[in-house]
């Protein structure tokens, strides 16, 4: 007879059948003790260690040790070889048998010379699946190696998952047997867990709930552990009630695979090699059943060099659908810092990419772990084929909810993508009830969209999708009281959300994460790096462009340069150029660069060769101008024996110059020189005269008044006698600031920071005079910003610059400090306007509202101005992007010193230039733009070892100032035609016409898109070696131009 049912109390009945799934209580009688079934050793275990990456065939050849369960190995970042041989009992015949092992550490598992899965305890992969199914005829014994890195998911930090690593952790194996493992145990187990997470998650108001509840009652009375012939009782129970169907009006979950690795975060370059081929050989035996994402084509590149065999299986697997390549682009960058070329060239690089290997392109960006979201990114994927985006980076914001989670992104331009933020708010989901009912609650965008993403997968450091996952997804696809739960593509759910978009918002620009604003300032090293490395890949390909177009013998370095530009994207993923990386990644982003630069500068001085030839002219030096204007400044020239001297000299728009005789350097009219004067006490002056040994500049555009500890007093636009510093103030004040965050130490300031706001006073006396006039004037002082740390910095002023210069050594030694440079204007404006990628945009110079307020630290690109009408005050910097303007103060941020990752981060010597720029009338009619852009482009002096040319050249110009020439290169797709690919974009915010003036010989012009696609309509007509072009406010357009055959 069947036992009476009695009276339920709720916390006893969810903690019996929390105990009878339980992997730490009971497991002597409970379900979860029945997983695995009877078990063996392995036969016999050796390894051996090494601190090289090695690769399968080398490592098997190796001198392997006897090894046991419950040795040590490491330490950090060494590699740990097993080899594993196994012999499978006769008597499991019929029977699914795992390998089960447990170690610190990334474990690859490698059968046949190929890898097959990845064992990590951190990503819950700790068994191997031997055989589904031993059959009668299958071998009994066989050899298995192990790869295990010493390292975590994580890294290998110390304490926290942010900490620098510690570098003699050692590491243990803790298991390694063969064992029965039952399937339907574990299916019951599944079961069971959503079951809980159901009654648990719709609480005790909830009918459902209820049902859930009893139904995991009622499967725990009738499931006997020790009695499998009870099981499918048990699992017909849960079976009618998963098996009760939820209404049409249903939230459709759309779960998809995912893997999100942190490149270059927490391990180098070359140990995070191991997690990309252990996070997708896994879900490799899962894609028959489940689409799955990668996201950056670099890990998809390394994984081909690496593990050929692997990627030849991804291939097999994207051919039909299961293996889905997303993002388009070369890394998972950073979305605020890499200029607007590089953006452009992480899709050209990651789509040819995808298309070489996979087969297609991208259709969706990618980017679910960065810290902002520029304006001109939506111009940028329309321009590289893709109209839909997903991230869920701004939950993490720490003032205001983004009230959306499905919206139209308008960019700077007006162009508009779909977002998609997955409303669970994360890219690592486990398929649980919980966060499945999370995704339904939080999605701010009931009513308006019924469709929402669902990533699941270890991430960060990489895992992936596992096969409980899978299940627990699967058994709740349509099941009433939920949301409806299917498998899906990134593509199935932009067409579901597609489908029915009437209804939803729109955002107007920037998407700016109100948190990790310090990573605009960590790391200045990296940043500088990045920034000269941008400029010196922009100078290569525009020389080399010219000379291709003007020399039949030269060969444009497309594989070099594609080589240079792919180090350049690796380092801008968001946690290198950001500066909330370890130590050791830090290291080799200044090894890159350094590589960079040292190649680059190469291929510069054969280019200019190049264009030297059969040129008549003495031998020496070619002074070229890479920036679409001409150019008149002073430069240092070399001279024999490594001494240098000053010349005027000019040079037209992207072209050469040949260097000025030193007879024409005088006189300089209509340029007024420059004069210093310095207040020094001299018996000759009265006594009321002021001698307190400040100094002044002064070149008939703007006079620079310093005091004696180089605090800048006056800066005055001569013209018109405007001052630009705020009254009773002073500019060039640097100011020293606590900065502990709550936790992300590399990655955020706090505005309580602020609060701690302590001005570095200098020392009279300290001021120098420099140069003293003429073409150049300067002077220099010390300041002393600590007891641990100094600054040495000269002011310039050359003859016609309407900027001064500020050129800074800093020591830096510090804990926790933030060393910013401080410019009251005398200027008064609501809006600050900031340089991004292609343009520039306003951002607040008040609190009014807390959108305001959690923008006190922002990021900006090479300058920034706060105008009035009629006049206004820029602040232009080399390699800078930490700013802020709060009322009239202009701030650049200068140097950060956390402590984590990277406890060495920002220590040691530092060299950057910014400049201030007063001006009259809007920053748009006075340059400022230009002047910024010249900056950071300086004039090259390359020496011509052929006669260098005795006249100027100038390749291309342009008719409007509003119009900005951005990139020359070489078009990727058909070197035999000799074609070129110009990029230009409107940087005022106007629609304009311009016309672009051609020097060289173009047979025929096209606009195309940002991937070099020819647009069918978009031939333009050459009339007089000029192409007219049409801009709107912040368009970026690209030109293919196809060079008319070489003479023979």
């Amino acid at each position: 007879m069947a036992a009476a049912p009695a009276l339920k109390h709720w916390r006893t009945t969810v903690e019996r059948v929390e105990k009878f799934v339980s992997p730490l209580y009971f497991t002597d009688c409970n379900l979860r003790g029945r997983l695995f079934g009877a078990s063996c050793p392995v036969a016999a275990l050796s390894s051996f260690l090494t601190p090289d990456r090695l690769p399968y065939q080398e490592a098997v050849q190796r001198d392997f040790r006897p090894a046991q369960v419950g040795c040590s190995f490491g330490p950090t970042w060494w590699t740990c070889w097993f080899r594993v041989e196994l012999t499978i009992p006769e008597a499991w015949v019929g029977q699914e048998v795992h390998l089960c092992w447990e170690s610190d550490g990334e474990g690859l598992v490698w059968r046949d010379g190929e890898p097959v899965q990845g064992l990590t305890k951190e990503g819950k992969k700790t068994s191997y699946v031997l055989t589904d199914r031993l059959g009668e005829r299958d071998p009994r014994s066989l050899t298995l190696y192990v790869e295990v890195a010493c390292n975590g998911l994580l890294g290998a930090g110390k304490g926290s998952i942010i900490a620098a690593p510690d570098p003699e952790k050692m590491f243990q194996l803790s298991r390694a047997e063969l064992a029965v493992f039952h399937r339907d145990v574990h299916m019951l187990l599944v079961d069971l867990e959503l079951l809980l997470g159901i009654a648990k998650g719709l609480g005790k108001d909830n009918q459902r709930s209820f049902q859930a509840l009893y139904t995991a009652n009622q499967m725990v009375n009738v499931c006997d552990p020790a009695q499998p012939e009870t099981f499918p009782v048990a699992q017909a129970l849960a079976s009618r009630f998963f098996g009760q169907r939820g209404g049409e009006s249903q939230h459709t979950i759309h779960a998809t695979g995912h893997c999100h690795i942190d490149t270059g975060r927490t391990v180098s370059w070359a140990w995070g090699q191991v997690p990309y081929a252990l996070s997708w050989v896994g879900p490799s035996s899962l894609w028959a059943q489940l689409p799955s994402t990668c996201p950056q084509a670099q890990q998809l590149e390394w994984v081909k060099n690496r593990y050929p065999g692997l990627h030849s299986r991804l291939q097999e697997f994207a051919r039909r659908g299961q293996f889905v390549p997303v993002g388009g682009t070369w890394v998972e960058m950073d979305g605020n810092l890499p200029s607007g070329e590089a953006m452009v060239r992480q899709f050209l690089q990651g789509q040819n990419f995808f298309l070489q290997e996979f087969g297609k392109m991208c259709s969706e960006f990618w980017l679910p772990d960065t810290f902002g979201y520029s304006a001109q990114l939506p111009q940028i994927m329309h321009g590289c084929g893709i109209r839909r985006f997903l991230t869920q980076k701004l939950s993490w914001n720490l003032v205001n909810s983004f009230p959306h989670h499905t919206f139209f992104w308008e960019g700077l331009d007006g162009s508009r993508v779909l977002v998609h933020f997955p409303p669970g708010d994360s890219y690592g989901m486990q398929g649980s009830v919980e966060e499945v009912l999370k995704t339904v609650a939080n999605n701010r965008d009931k009513g308006r969209a019924n469709h929402s993403a669902f990533l699941f997968g270890f991430g960060d450091g990489g895992g992936g999708p596992t096969q409980t996952m899978l299940d627990r997804l699967k058994r709740l696809s349509n099941t009433d009281g939920l949301p409806r739960v299917q498998l899906s593509s990134p593509r199935q759910l932009f067409s579901a959300l597609e489908s029915d978009s009437g209804q939803l918002c729109t955002w107007v620009g920037e998407l700016f994460l109100e948190l990790h604003n310090g990573t605009y300032t960590t790391h200045a090293q990296i940043k500088k790096g990045n920034r000269e490395c941008e400029r010196i890949l922009h100078d290569v390909e525009l020389l080399s462009s010219l000379a291709l177009a003007r020399s039949a013998q030269f060969l444009y370095p497309a594989a070099q340069l594609q080589h240079l530009w792919r180090l350049l994207l690796l380092n801008q993923f968001h946690d290198v150029v950001t500066g909330s990386c370890i130590q050791i990644v830090a290291e080799e982003a200044m090894c890159h660069y350094e590589d960079i630069r040292s190649h680059g500068n190469t291929l510069l001085s054969t280019a200019a060769a190049a264009l030297c030839a059969g040129e008549p002219g003495p031998e020496g030096l070619l002074i070229v101008n890479t920036l679409p204007w001409k150019r008149t400044e002073v430069m240092a020239l070399p001279k024999p024996g490594g001494a240098h001297s000053l010349a005027l000299v000019t040079v037209p728009s992207m072209g050469y110059a040949p260097v000025p005789p030193p007879t024409s350097l005088q006189p300089l009219l209509p340029q007024q020189p420059v004069f210093v004067l310095q207040e020094v006490n001299s018996a000759s002056r009265p006594p009321p005269t002021k001698t307190d040994g400040s100094v002044t500049l002064d070149n008939g555009i703007i006079r620079v008044k310093l005091d004696p500890t180089g605090r800048l007093t006056s800066l005055v636009l001569v013209a018109s006698g405007r001052e630009a510093i705020a009254e009773g103030a002073v500019g060039n004040q640097f100011v020293l600031f606590d900065d502990v965050p709550l936790y992300w130490d590399a990655w955020d300031v706090m505005d309580y920071h602020l609060e701690t706001r302590k001005p570095v006073l200098g020392q009279a006396g300290t001021l120098a005079v420099g140069t003293e006039g003429g073409l150049r004037g300067s002077a220099w002082f010390l300041l002393q910003i600590s007891p641990n740390s100094r600054l040495s910095q000269e002011v310039v002023l050359d003859v016609g610059c309407p900027y001064v210069r500020f050129h800074t050594e800093v020591h830096w030694h510090e804990a926790h400090k933030f060393l910013k440079v401080e410019f009251p204007a005398r200027v008064r404006s609501s809006q600050a306007t900031y340089e991004i990628q292609f343009g520039h945009l306003q951002r607040p110079t008040h609190y009014n509202t807390s959108w305001d307020w959690a923008r006190f630290e922002v990021w900006a690109h090479r300058w920034m101005d706060l105008s009035e009408h009629g006049f206004g005050l820029a602040l232009l910097n080399d390699c800078k992007y930490g700013a802020s303007v709060q009322g009239s103060i202009l701030s650049l941020s200068l140097l950060r010193a956390p402590k984590a990752p990277d406890a060495t981060a920002d220590m040691g010597r530092h060299e950057f230039t910014y400049a201030l720029m007063p001006h009259k009338g809007s920053f748009q009619d006075a340059g400022v733009i230009q002047a910024a852009y010249s900056l950071n482009f300086p004039l090259l002096a390359l020496p011509a070892p052929s006669p260098a040319p005795a006249t100027s050249w100038s390749a291309f110009s342009l008719s409007s100032p509003a119009v900005v020439l951005e990139t020359v290169k070489q078009a990727e797709s058909s070197p035999q035609r000799r074609s070129l690919v110009l990029r230009l974009y409107e940087a005022h915010g106007s629609h304009v016409d311009c016309w672009l003036h051609l020097s060289l010989p173009v047979q025929e012009a096209i606009l195309c898109d940002l991937l070099e696609r020819p647009d069918p309509a978009g031939h333009l007509p050459l009339r007089d070696s000029r192409l007219k072009l049409t801009f709107s406010p912040f368009q970026v357009l690209s030109l293919l131009l196809v060079l008319q055959p070489p003479p023979h």
